[in-house]
């Protein structure tokens, strides 16, 4: 049975985004081994952590004009294959130094994932599949990370950490082979007429106005309660409940899986019901918030704490793809590489933000604030949302001017 073009489509996207995230939680399983070989630090080792993500954030706003400019293909092309080679070379380095730079490297090619992504999605699936298309996006990325350090882990056991790098780094040259031999089926986003003579809305007015902004913390304020309840919910449970570490990481494990499993289910809300993103987004966030809320006060069994964690997580999870339609709804034709890499920055950022406040909280002896503080954020996240859907897809009384 021949297999359609969208789902080729669909699985050449997702399989790259797949590696992007599955290359970033590759690298805090290697720092035990990573200390021995190198007599580092543990800040030193984090480093790795803050080069690649920090380095991804920062230039996915650039790389997203030089999308919208050039055309999203030979970025994802070069930004893959650069991605795996580094990760690839931190199984050769002989000096800390090396693992730094390459981890950098890493994060230069992880930077063109997200602008290249969506511009292409946008550009090669039918309009009435958008939603499910984003949704598989989001889900391979989510299985990346899930990923990432059980098979590390044992790989590392079975031929150490060494060949471990260079087996995951070089499983991605067939991933970047498949993407250009068929790239022919990446068709990059439509442009308007205006778009291709010069005459557009300005990059910078457009990434500055009132509705991306909001998208922006929007993005950044949903990270860090995920962050937030990534981060601590097993201490929380333990401290707060006198939960047993083992059912807190279950709980936890629950609320992840939920999330993952949550983007499918948005994915098909927002292909079925265009007109009704907004109050979907709105309602499953505040679900999600008050079962939060739940887990902390509610004296309720084991069990149902984690089932009140997964539902939490498939209600937040299924509001993803929503949020990233109402982007999509609000970017200029031609435009989407830059959008996407702009407000997407707000994730890592927001995720970094958070884990050392709330820990501050928890050293203070107010653990039980945690979860409030993460359900007070998810619904300031809404007021960003709903200001920014209501703004519309830029304001009227931004600037024509020739396109950046």
């Amino acid at each position: 049975m021949a297999v359609s073009r969208t789902t080729r489509v669909n699985i050449l996207i997702g399989n790259g985004h797949f590696l992007s995230h599955f290359y970033v939680l590759c690298l805090p399983p290697m720092f035990l081994a990573w200390q021995q070989a190198f007599e580092v630090s543990f800040a030193q080792l984090g480093m790795t952590i803050m080069l690649m993500s920090g380095t991804t954030a920062l230039l996915q706003t650039p790389v997203g004009f030089l999308v919208d400019r050039h055309g999203a293909r030979r970025f994802l092309i070069g930004g893959t294959l650069l991605m795996c080679l580094s990760v690839a070379a931190m199984g050769l380095a002989t000096a800390f130094w090396q693992v730094l730079v390459l981890a950098t490297l890493s994060g230069v090619g992880n930077s063109v994932i997200h602008p290249a992504d969506y511009a292409i999605l946008s550009g090669s699936v039918d309009k009435e599949r958008m939603g499910r298309s984003f949704a598989l996006h989001t889900f391979s990325g989510n299985l990346g990370f899930s990923a990432g350090p059980p098979v590390i882990a044992f790989l590392m056991a079975l031929i150490g950490w060494r060949g471990a790098l260079l087996s995951v780094g070089l499983v991605g040259l067939p991933v970047v082979m498949a993407i250009l031999l068929q790239s022919r089926i990446l068709v990059d986003q439509a442009k308007t007429e205006s778009a291709r003579t010069g005459m557009s809305l300005s990059g910078r007015a457009l990434l500055t106005s009132r509705t991306m902004i909001l998208f922006f913390l929007f993005f950044a304020l949903g990270a860090m309660a995920g962050g937030g309840v990534q981060s601590w919910l097993v201490t929380v449970l333990h401290t707060v409940k006198g939960v047993d570490v083992a059912v807190a990481a279950t709980a936890l494990t629950a609320y992840m899986l939920g999330s993952t499993a949550g983007t499918l289910l948005g994915g098909w809300f927002a292909d079925t019901f265009k007109a009704h993103i907004l109050p979907f987004v709105t309602g499953l966030t505040i679900l999600s918030a008050l079962l939060i809320l739940g887990v902390n006060w509610l004296p309720v069994p084991m069990i149902a704490i984690i089932g009140l964690t997964f539902v939490s997580g498939l209600a937040l999870g299924a509001s993803r793809t929503p949020r990233d339609m109402m982007v999509k709804d609000a970017a200029p034709p031609g435009q989407i590489g830059k959008v996407f890499g702009f407000v997407s920055a707000g994730l890592p950022l927001g995720s970094a933000l958070t884990p050392v406040p709330f820990g501050m909280l928890i050293d203070r002896g107010h653990p039980e604030l945690v979860l409030v503080l993460v359900a007070v954020i998810l619904l300031l996240s809404l007021f960003c949302a709903g200001t920014a859907r209501a703004s519309g897809p830029m304001e009227e009384e931004a600037a024509i001017v020739p396109a950046e």
